[in-house]
Parts: structure tokens; C-alpha cells; sequence
């Protein structure tokens, strides 16, 4: 079976990109495309921001909190969410500020072959997508290993 990519580039517009990526969460339940259509999203420079918060967050606990029973877990809670609040502000304040991008990936069977390209056609020219510069790649473009390997390596 041979597969395409779809690449879309949302510059610094996080807000789209989470809209395409509802938009095919939709679609795959609507149509059960759960192994045909798979994405992943693309930050290529807040993911070293993100790894950097992330220890700065589970440093934060202070061992006169550990010693405490059970009337401090309420508190422990409180500033675990308190806590927790935080990195998620600096997540999204380093996604708004990064590229974003999506790598959508259509993996259909060769006697599916119309149906590949119908959603090759439909994705590109729907909305959220349509602003996004959509790129096709077939499996016999010359960039088509380097995105496999791109597709691979993302979360």
C-alpha cells in the first residue's frame, strides 16, 4: 500500500491549526478513516522550548509538603493545579510564538485508489486547510523520504 502526505504550514496561527486538526478528528470518526488518515502536528522550535519548562515544573514541590499528612492533600491539590496552570500558559505562549505545522497522511490500499484521490482533492480545498499553503507528496516525489522520516519522528 502506498501513501501520501499532505503538508500544511499555519505559520504562527495556532488557533487554524487546532481547527484542521478537529477538522480531521471529524472526519475520521465520520467516515472510520482511523488507520487510513493520521496526522501529527509540527513544532519545530517550541519543542525545545517545551522540554526546557518542563523538569523547571517537577522541581517546584518543597520537602516540608512531603512531611505533612493527610490534611495537606487538599492544599497539595491546590498548588499541584496551581502549578500545573503555569506550564500550560508557557506551552501555549511558546506555540503561539513558534511555527506550526501538520503532516496529514492518507494511507490507502491500491483497489481504494478513487477514494484517495477524492480526499486528496477535498482536504486541500476545504477551509482551515486552504489557508495553510497544502503541499501534496506522492510516494514517488523526491522530498517523499525525508517527510516519511519527518512523519516518523514526530509524537
Amino acid at each position: 500500500m502506498a501513501h501520501s502526505y499532505i503538508r500544511l504550514d499555519f505559520g504562527t496561527d495556532e488557533e487554524k491549526a487546532q481547527q484542521a486538526r478537529h477538522k480531521l478528528d471529524g472526519w475520521r470518526q465520520a467516515f472510520r478513516l482511523d488507520k487510513k488518515l493520521q496526522y501529527k502536528l509540527d513544532r519545530p522550535e517550541s519543542a525545545e522550548v517545551e522540554t526546557a519548562a518542563k523538569p523547571e515544573s517537577e522541581v517546584k514541590e518543597s520537602p516540608a509538603e512531603k512531611s505533612k499528612g493527610k490534611g495537606s492533600e487538599k492544599a497539595k491539590g491546590k498548588a499541584a493545579s496551581a502549578n500545573s496552570s503555569v506550564p500550560s500558559a508557557e506551552k501555549k505562549s511558546a506555540a503561539a510564538n513558534g511555527k506550526v505545522g501538520l503532516l496529514v497522511r492518507l494511507y490507502f490500499s491500491s483497489h481504494e485508489k478513487l477514494s484517495e484521490q477524492r480526499w486528496l482533492g477535498r482536504i486541500p480545498s476545504e477551509e482551515p486547510f486552504k489557508s495553510a499553503s497544502p503541499r501534496v507528496v506522492h510516494h514517488g516525489d523526491p522530498e517523499f523520504e525525508t517527510t516519511d522520516k519527518q512523519f516518523e519522528a514526530l509524537e
